[in-house]
């Protein structure tokens, strides 16, 4: 039976899996302004399957997979798939967490993470560090299909130190996935210098020898609706992946360019702060949103200084007031 991976159709255009930022207040937050026809899938914040399997930790880690009620009923409402991304380096594990998520009902696939390239992780030997033991990365992919029946996809580089495109992604496609993403850098490169999207290219002239219906995303400083388009046209991609292009503009998965203006995003923040409120209470620490401040207070004369106040505040109803009183100096 095919998957969601398979009937697109429109072009994929998903919002990347992103730590403390992809949670379910900043997916439902990117939808309202987003063309549903555009912004068709949804990752979460990458989930460690150790700590998933853990009494002791479960608490903590599942609450990155949280789906608050306005999110889910949004996401019915539009058709957007959610897939949930998980991240470790023991099978079983990803065998067990794929039953649990696949019991849950919430999630439309399962995607591994074999991308990641932050230090404390490799050390671990997982998420990028997978590129160096592919045998277990093609075993971690079948105990995470045996436990589910949902489709399976993977995220990954195009190699480690080096690039090793055809070896690394020819080997991932043999694995029969739903869809393969990749980013189009090495581990050791991070986030520095361009994505080589010739390289995530390949990928599409692989699948005609390996697998002939995983869907090939591609993902690497895609800033804009028109530069993703340009990107599955002239790589033949089934669609693309954006992450840190989200920062520039949240209003970016609309066909036609969308330049906010000052009220709207002084308003989208503002529900932002409330929905991060709603959902979290004091769960989570209000520190993790000033991260976003920069996101919508920008581009205006006296944005800095606005930014600045924001900075200080020490919870959602002083923001509020600083927005407030920005307005109105605005």
């Amino acid at each position: 039976m095919e998957s969601f991976w398979q009937q697109n159709t429109h072009p994929f255009f998903i919002l990347a899996p992103m730590e403390d930022v992809t949670d379910t207040v900043f997916r439902e937050v990117v939808m309202s302004v987003s063309n549903p026809e555009v912004l068709n899938v949804l990752f979460t914040e990458f989930t460690s399957t150790d700590g998933l399997m853990d009494e002791r930790g479960f608490e903590k880690v599942s609450a990155r997979l949280k789906i608050n009620t306005s999110e889910l009923k949004t996401i019915k409402e539009r058709g957007t798939k959610l897939v949930a991304q998980i991240w470790g380096n023991e099978p079983n594990n990803f065998f067990r967490t794929a039953k649990l998520l696949t019991e849950w009902g919430n999630f439309d696939g399962i995607d591994i993470n074999m991308g990641c390239p932050v230090k404390k992780v490799v050390k671990k030997g997982t998420c990028s560090a997978l590129i160096k033991t592919p045998d277990l990365a093609a075993e971690i992919i079948q105990a995470t299909k045996e436990g589910t029946s949902l489709p399976v996809s993977v995220k990954t580089r195009i190699g480690f130190n080096t690039v090793v495109t055809e070896g690394w992604l020819g080997h991932l496609l043999q694995q029969d996935i739903a869809a393969l993403i990749v980013h189009g850098r090495t581990q050791k490169m991070q986030s520095e210098g361009l994505a080589d999207w010739s390289e995530i290219g390949k990928a599409v002239s692989l699948k005609k020898n390996f697998s002939k219906t995983t869907a090939i995303i591609g993902n690497g400083d895609v800033e804009s609706y028109a530069q993703g388009m340009q990107h599955i046209q002239t790589h033949s991609l089934d669609g693309v992946m954006v992450g840190r292009g989200i920062f520039k503009n949240p209003w970016m998965f609309n066909k036609e360019e969308v330049i906010p203006t000052i009220d709207q995003r002084l308003m989208l923040l503002h529900k932002h702060l409330n929905l991060f409120t709603d959902t979290w209470g004091k769960a989570k620490n209000f520190n993790i949103l000033k991260r976003f401040f920069k996101i919508y207070i920008n581009s205006f004369k006296g944005a800095g200084a606005v930014r600045a106040e924001l900075m200080e505040s020490k919870n959602a109803d002083e923001a509020h007031k600083v927005l407030e009183g920005a307005k109105i100096l605005i």
